[in-house]
Order: C-alpha cells, then structure tokens, then sequence
C-alpha cells in the first residue's frame, strides 16, 4: 500500500480553488459526480484540436488515428476490470443509457411472459426504471430484495426470491444513498446456481475499489465515466461475449450493421452491434484518460485513503447534536447520508452551500430507500481522493452553526 500525497493530488484539479459565496470550495457530492483532474480536460481538449475526426468509416490520417485511439480507451476499460476481451466492453453515454440498451436487449431476447427480474430496495431509479418498463411491456414479473434499518440487503430473502423464473437479477454493488457495499460475490453465487444471471450496477465501485469482472464471475456490468473522474456523457456496459452475441441489438443505425438492404440487415460484429451512430469519440478517449489517472495512483490506496476519510468523518458527525447518519451498514465505501434533528435537508443544503459547502439533497434517486426510513430525503457528503480531513472539520462546523441557527 503506498501513502498518497493528497495535496499534490488537489493541485491537479483547478476547480477545487474555486470560491463560493465568499469561501473557498469544499465539495462533497462526489457520489453525484467527480471533478476532472487537468490531465482529462487536456486530453479532451487535444482530440478536438489534433485528431477530431469519424472513426471506423474513414481511410484518412486523422480518421485511423482518432480510430485508434477510441479503440486504445475501449483496451483500458478491458484492463481496468479484467474483462477477458475488449469487444465485451460496449461504450455508452453512462449507467443509465447501459442499463437501458441491457433492459431491452436483454428483454427482447431471453424475456418472455410470466419470467422474473430481481432487483434491491436501494437501486438508483436506472436500475428500477428500465426494469419496470421492459417487466409492463413483456408481463414479466418485478421482484425486490429488502433492506434492514441498517441499510444491508437481507441477503437471506434473496433465497426466497429466486425461482426456476428468474432471468435476471439487477443489483448495484454499492448504494449511492446509503453507501452499502453489498455482498456481491454472495449474491452472484446464489444467482449462477439458480442457472439465472446477473448485472452489477457497479457505477459505485470502481473508483473506490478494485473490480474484476472474470473473478467475479459476473455476466453484465455497468459504470459511468463522470464518477470515476471522467468526462460526463462516458460510460460502458460489459457482457460475457456469448450473451452479447446472442442478444438483439437495441438501437439501429450506422456502425451497428455489416449490411443493409430494404429486404434485411445483418448485424455488425461485437463491440460495434450496440454502438449505433457516432459515439463520444472525446469523451470515450477522456474516460481512458481518466483510468489511468485512477490507475497511477492505485484503486487500494484510493480505497484505503477515502476509507480513512470516512472512519473520521462518521467519528465527527456523531458528535453533532441531533445527528442522525441514515445508513450504517458495516461495510460502507466513502458516503455519509444524514439528517440533523427536523431541519429539512433542503434548508440546511442551501445554508452549507452559502459556507462554500457543496452537499447533496433530496432522495438521490432512490426513493424506495427514502420511503423505507419514511423520510423525504437526506444531506448526503460523499468523499473522493482529493477530499481532506480538514474539509471535514470545515463541514461539522458548518453543520453545527446551521443547526444553532435552527435552534
């Protein structure tokens, strides 16, 4: 394990001199999104300037370099989480569009009538969503794993959901409004021995720590760019090929297709079958950018310093009057979802941000979590690497004074 410098690391992120009302900035809604360190907004910036050009269609120089360089990010999104081959890693424009394109093709191809999709109380609402959608249109049936007080799946009743139905089950590795890093390998083994298969919404994980999809043994996997230091519009959905190869494409176009005539179309081959049109060539090369950013400095001891952060600040935020830390699963990654006495978290959101303070509020997009704990929403501080323990003190002492306030 190597010791990160975190100030070294601040420095290259110029957004985090910015100030607020009068106060230097102090961002904690990491889990919403990340900054983007210079090397990334450079890199953006270089394909628009020297090598914006179509991929794959054209013969040109410019073309057959932006064309390998599209293909050299796809490589480390491979690398990044161990997929056996690159054309199972399938780009798109994030989590939601990925889980979206697996929902209907996947749909369209395995799900029929009366057949089963099991998804978790604490899913984002693109991990709901789709699933609905897709359930209404085949007249499949929707079913929930629940969650305890402490925000942990009760993984036992997974036991008891599973049946001889079940295609899919559709969970996210970690909670976005709790912070639960869910027991992922448990859940797949219990899946893959019911012959069922699984995705890992995993748009969480991989910036806090290290995923590999082979030795999990998943069979999808999505994540967005934007959350792992990444341009915003990025992501990628990877699949084992022979699920890939066999389901329907779910968009058409250009690129998605080896030939087309009025009478039929035959498909492209993976990866391109599901990358209809002309892709986010930048920000697909910025998303390469962006792993090896997070690979230099090693998923561990990113894990193990935002970790730190995390023990210091659940300590601090439970000297707080009125305190009330919504989520206490015994394996969190670097998410503090909270609430201070009756203050709505809107009101409180709105007075942080005035100290330069930048939380999150409301109900995350997770509104069966917040209709468990029957609570409208939260404050939510979520931490990354260039996060401080100083920054931390900076927000006690701002919740502290907004709660005086409120009496």
């Amino acid at each position: 394990m190597t010791k990160l410098d975190i100030q070294d690391i601040r420095k290259q992120f110029p957004i985090l001199d910015s100030v607020i009302h009068g106060k230097p900035l102090a961002y904690f809604d990491n889990a919403a999104t990340t900054h983007k360190p210079n090397r990334v907004v450079n890199k953006v910036k270089e394909v628009y300037e020297t090598l914006n050009s179509n991929i794959h269609r054209g013969v040109h120089h410019l073309s057959n370099l932006a064309t390998v360089a599209h293909e050299e990010a796809r490589i480390k999104v491979q690398k990044f989480i161990n997929a056996a081959h690159s054309h199972e890693v399938i780009f798109t424009s994030g989590a939601t569009a990925s889980i979206n394109m697996l929902a209907n093709s996947f749909g369209d191809t395995y799900i029929e009538e009366g057949d089963e999709i099991i998804i978790s109380t604490m899913e984002h609402h693109s991990n709901i969503v789709p699933w609905q959608m897709i359930c209404k249109r085949k007249k499949a049936v929707l079913k929930v794993i629940p969650i305890d007080e402490n925000g942990d799946l009760i993984i036992e009743e997974l036991d008891n959901l599973l049946s001889p139905k079940t295609k899919l089950v559709a969970v996210a590795y970690v909670s976005n409004a709790l912070g639960t890093i869910n027991p992922i390998e448990d859940i797949i083994r219990k899946t893959h021995a019911n012959n069922s298969l699984i995705m890992i919404d995993a748009s969480q994980a991989v910036h806090h720590f290290k995923v590999d999809v082979q030795a999990l043994d998943c069979d999808f996997l999505v994540f967005s760019g934007h959350k792992i230091y990444g341009p915003t519009g990025t992501g990628a959905l990877y699949g084992k090929e022979k699920y890939l190869n066999e389901m329907e494409p779910w968009q058409g176009g250009g690129e998605m297709i080896k030939s087309v005539s009025f009478e039929e179309t035959t498909y492209n081959e993976l990866p391109f079958k599901f990358e209809a049109g002309t892709p986010n060539i930048a920000g697909a090369i910025g998303l390469g950018e962006a792993i090896d950013f997070v690979s230099e400095l090693g998923v561990e001891n990113i894990h193990a310093y935002e970790d730190e952060v995390l023990k210091y600040a659940t300590e601090q935020f439970l000297k707080i009057p009125g305190m009330r830390i919504i989520g206490t699963a015994k394996k969190k990654a670097s998410v503090i979802s909270f609430l201070v006495g009756d203050i709505h978290p809107f009101d409180m959101g709105t007075m942080l941000d005035k100290l330069g303070l930048a939380v999150r509020t409301g109900h995350h997009c997770a509104q069966p979590v917040m209709d468990f704990y029957k609570i409208p929403g939260t404050l939510r501080a979520s931490f990354a690497v260039y996060n401080t323990k100083e920054e931390v003190d900076r927000l006690v002492e701002g919740i502290s004074k907004v709660a005086m306030l409120f009496g």
